[in-house]
């Protein structure tokens, strides 16, 4: 009878709390990352009876959370790159929305400006042409800075996200440590699960934010570690996300973290989620497109402001700057303790890339790297006046006195496109006649034609200085001045046809076969009203060779900046798809264990139900086998 009602007990008991955590199973089914638990039944040890052993019925031996950690750490993994590639993005198609779109994009009113060059070149003349094509400069100056300014805001906003994500990681890493004091007191294997839930709730939204991989520890604790590797929560101390200033640009903010050895900044790589998205849409797509961007509009005002140079405007006078662009300004470090100081001007368009540089002086000597991947670059000069560090197409001047570990960032073109403007006002002023024009003499008996002439350094002060091409052969000829006496020393020269001849700041292009003793003249000037061979070079300085060495033209540059912002949207959708694929089959495969099922738990429910009224049966026959006991002990 004892054992009877011992084992009736025991099952109603255990019955009872399999029917409870059933419940809990299911009033929790939607509730998000819960995860399922299930009540661990074991027999009670029986007793012995001679040589027989009787049972003594059953015991809850724990609550099992049906959690699987490999699992649930590539999950982990997978939302800190969903956080990172949802920000990307976001960002990479605002920014392809921005330059592609034909109401706010460069191509329209790039070639806008071209063909107004083309209407002055066809009426050099012409006020209404020459008004228009001061009409069109502004224009492109207007959308170079209203893209500039798209770029910027983006800028703007990762700063916000930075600081208002900063200060959410530290909300969420407080609770995580938290959490872990009050695992830790309950001893490893001994916390409620619904705690470890909540922990893995606060950690999954950490990875959302910064990407992380924990560590659990003996006591039941877990370390958090951010994708980098720098501790977030170690046991009960949390570490704490900062904004701090740029050291070179206080208007911008990084990202870096407190810890116990002091501060550590985070850069693209030391973080993934979403705040690691901002960063790499920051280094990846605004600060390069900025870079290329400007690159464009620098070689744009390098190109038209040389031509200008080189011509006549409509009152006679030497052409001046079109556009106005100020030199790159470099960045001083806001640890610099010396005087130090640096000059930079754009040296060689061609050779200009745009690439950020970060100039460090070591105590004796400046060196240079790439300020976006650390790249050691090579200088040469001294950096003197007369002896100016070249690199990258700058050339940059050294003065005053810098401290050892001084450094200067240098944007080459980070801001181009902001700072370009339209430098003249006055429609006569456009030089759209050139300094210099060619002629042949009417005695040349061969078939020797001028191709172009055109202006390759307006600063030479022998630019217009008088100069004759005679032929002493089809294919030779010396250079005589302009009176026809040789140059002393003597200058001759091989002709091919197409071939350049270059003197004093100018470029002859001859073809066709001339004879001996044929004459072609480079001179002055003298009638620039109607002359239009200055604007003819202009119309056509997009697609004049200039960038890359002389591989790429301005519009080459444009079409692959747009076809490389396309490219990054596209590649960022489709990584983001691929991931949220990845995801939704982790989160299936941990649903398949973890997650509750409405139908088994309704099973679950009925069998336990079934065994509850049992175990209350078996107890109700135990009360009738003692009454039955009593009743014939009373007689």
């Amino acid at each position: 009878m004892t054992s009877i009602l011992g084992n009736g007990t025991s099952a109603l008991i255990a019955f009872q709390r399999a029917l409870s955590t059933t419940s809990h199973n299911i009033a929790n089914a939607t509730v998000e990352g819960y995860t399922r638990q299930r009540v661990e039944l074991t027999n009670r040890t029986g007793e012995r009876l001679g040589l027989s052993v009787l049972g003594a019925g059953v015991q809850v031996s724990g609550v099992t959370r049906l959690a699987d950690t490999l699992v649930t750490n590539r999950l982990l993994d997978s939302r800190g790159e969903m956080g990172r590639l949802e920000l990307v993005d976001g960002f990479a198609n605002r920014i392809d929305q921005l330059f592609t779109d034909t109401t706010t994009g460069l191509p329209r009113v790039w070639s806008a400006f071209f063909d107004a060059a083309q209407g002055v070149a066809a009426e050099p003349t012409s006020q209404a042409a020459r008004t228009a094509l001061l009409g069109r400069a502004d224009a492109l100056v207007a959308r170079f800075d209203l893209l500039q300014q798209g770029l910027d805001q983006i800028d703007n906003e990762i700063d916000t996200l930075l600081a208002g994500g900063a200060d959410e990681v530290n909300r969420l890493a407080g609770e995580i440590a938290r959490l872990n004091v009050e695992i830790a007191r309950n001893g490893n294997g001994g916390a409620p699960p619904d705690l470890l839930d909540q922990r893995d709730r606060l950690v999954r939204q950490v990875a959302e934010l910064t990407g992380v991989t924990t560590v659990p520890q003996e006591d039941g604790s877990l370390n958090v570690f951010t994708g980098g590797g720098q501790p977030l929560v170690v046991g009960a101390a949390a570490s704490r996300f900062l904004t701090t200033p740029d050291d070179f640009r206080p208007d911008r903010l990084i990202l870096a973290l407190q810890t116990t050895n002091g501060l550590v900044r985070l850069g693209p790589g030391s973080v993934a989620g979403k705040l690691g998205g901002a960063l790499s849409a920051r280094a990846e797509q605004v600060d390069a497109g900025r870079a290329e961007f400007g690159r464009i509009a620098t070689a744009l005002a390098d190109s038209v402001n040389r031509t200008s140079r080189g011509g006549l405007d409509l009152n006679g006078n030497v052409g001046t700057d079109f556009f106005a662009l100020p030199s790159p300004t470099p960045l001083a470090n806001r640890n610099n303790t010396g005087s130090g100081a640096l000059a930079v001007t754009i040296a060689d368009i061609g050779a200009l890339d745009g690439v950020p540089l970060e100039f460090r002086f070591d105590g004796a000597n400046w060196t240079a790297r790439r300020a976006d991947d650390g790249t050691p670059v090579a200088l040469s000069g001294a950096g003197t006046v007369a002896s100016p560090f070249l690199v990258n197409g700058l050339s940059i001047v050294a003065s005053g006195t810098p401290a050892a570990n001084d450094r200067f960032l240098i944007e080459p073109t980070g801001n181009a496109a902001r700072d370009i403007a339209v430098a003249i006002n006055d429609p006569n002023r456009i030089a759209a006649a050139s300094r210099i024009r060619p002629s042949a003499d009417l005695t040349n008996l061969g078939q020797g034609r001028v191709v172009s002439l055109s202006v390759t350094d307006a600063n030479d002060p022998d630019l217009t200085t008088p100069i004759r091409v005679r032929f002493t052969s089809p294919t030779a000829y010396e250079l005589l001045d302009g009176s026809g006496t040789p140059l002393v020393p003597a200058v001759t020269g091989t002709y091919t046809p197409g071939a350049p001849i270059d003197r004093d700041g100018w470029r002859l292009v001859l073809d066709g076969a001339p004879r001996a003793g044929d004459v072609f003249r480079v001179g002055p000037n003298t009638s620039s009203s109607s002359d239009n061979t200055n604007m003819r070079v202009w119309a056509n300085l997009d697609d004049a060779r200039l960038l890359g060495g002389g591989a790429n033209s301005a519009n080459d540059a444009i079409v692959a900046m747009t076809t490389r912002i396309g490219s990054q949207a596209r590649e960022a959708t489709f990584s983001l798809d691929s991931q949220k694929g990845i995801d939704a089959a982790l989160v299936q495969q941990r649903e398949s264990l973890s997650g509750v099922n409405l139908d088994e738990e309704a099973a679950d429910l009925l069998r336990f139900q079934q065994a509850y009224q049992a175990a209350a049966q078996v107890i109700s026959i135990a009360d009738t086998v003692f009454q039955t006991f009593l009743s014939a002990v009373r007689r």
